[in-house]
């Protein structure tokens, strides 16, 4: 058995399957990114003036709730969100090559060092 939980239309979507012959159940998440993706490199286009208060990074919260998850998985079932310790795997996140994408802010910030400064 598989239910929608909420709204189809929303940005995550959530699915709850259950299968009752195991006993167990599973949860699916899923988010269209490509509009986050289109606003980023729309975000990297503008000039930043100042290194203070800087927009540094857009996340798709599907991205936040993988690397959470990744973490748990690895044993480290202690960490939880909008904690210093999360906040800190964030910013490990966005300082490597990988995650370069998620970054809207440019190499070069008006005179401030961008993208892993």
């Amino acid at each position: 058995m598989s239910v929608l939980v909420g709204n189809e239309s929303d940005f995550l979507k959530t699915e709850l399957h259950v299968d009752q012959s195991e006993n167990t159940f599973t949860i699916y998440r899923e988010q269209d990114v490509e509009p986050h993706l289109d606003f980023n490199k729309y975000l990297q286009t503008l000039r930043q003036k100042s290194d203070w208060g800087r927009h540094v990074a857009h996340i798709p919260n599907i991205f936040y709730e993988q690397w959470l998850r990744e973490e748990w998985n690895a044993g480290n079932t202690e960490l939880r969100p909008f904690t210093p310790e999360f906040d800190a795997l964030v910013e490990r996140k966005i300082q490597d090559p990988d995650w370069k994408f998620l970054r809207v802010d440019s190499p070069m910030v008006a005179g401030w060092l961008g993208f892993g400064s």
